[in-house]
């Protein structure tokens, strides 16, 4: 039952393993938020090696997730659990996926001229990622314990998503304001940071999505 999933004894292995790529998935997005603030602040080893980690963390989330797999075709778990699973799994290595390109893009711009603006522009978007993904988290921890708590947190993330997609557009017209002041390919590293950021939030809202239809499932169970 998914009620049990996250409950303080986990039981089982793919379990335990499941829950550690979902704090991992959290870390890379607390890491591309580092970068991001260092890079707009100047501090170009600083943000390297939060891309650095971000990459290690997204690597162990890869292994993580064949791992993961690999048990639940051996497994004793119901269908159904396995099922709700696997959907989860893919969705937040998805979601650190779309981190990790952000990140690609933070360190090739470090070495490009971004306007100062711009950077703290994309500093304010992280902050909301790191606030749409654990919330994310506390929802998916609720599922064991809580369910109208977990849909509760997975409607708010639908507001920090909101909140994401202003700053979008916000990110969008600073790149128009600015983009004489830079050249093409700068721009285009903007341009896919952006929208790598965006993916991000997607990715986040729409694993709250699922926690949506798996609290309503599990309360006509």
């Amino acid at each position: 039952m998914m009620e049990q999933w996250f409950a303080k004894r986990r039981k089982s292995k793919v379990l335990e393993i499941a829950d550690r790529q979902m704090t991992l998935a959290i870390d890379t997005v607390i890491e591309l938020e580092k970068s991001i603030n260092a890079a707009s602040k100047g501090n170009k080893d600083e943000a390297k090696a939060s891309f650095e980690k971000l990459s290690l963390i997204e690597h162990e989330i890869d292994e993580l997730r064949r791992t993961i797999f690999e048990e639940l075709t051996r497994g004793s778990l119901p269908s159904k659990d396995r099922e709700d699973i696997m959907h989860l799994v893919k969705r937040l290595d998805e979601m650190a996926d779309h981190v990790k390109d952000a990140g690609r893009a933070v360190t090739i711009l470090l070495e490009a001229k971004v306007v100062k603006e711009m950077w703290e522009q994309f500093a304010e978007t992280s902050k909301d990622l790191v606030v749409c993904a654990t919330t994310l988290r506390e929802a998916i921890e609720k599922l064991g314990t809580n369910l109208p708590e977990a849909m509760e947190l997975a409607k708010k993330i639908d507001e920090i998503e909101g909140r994401v997609d202003e700053k979008y557009l916000k990110s969008k017209t600073l790149l128009l304001k600015h983009s004489k002041k830079m050249d093409a390919a700068t721009i285009l590293l903007l341009k896919d940071l952006i929208e790598e950021m965006e993916h991000v939030a997607d990715a986040c809202d729409d694993t709250a999505d699922y926690v949506r239809i798996l609290t309503v499932a599990r309360e006509t169970i």
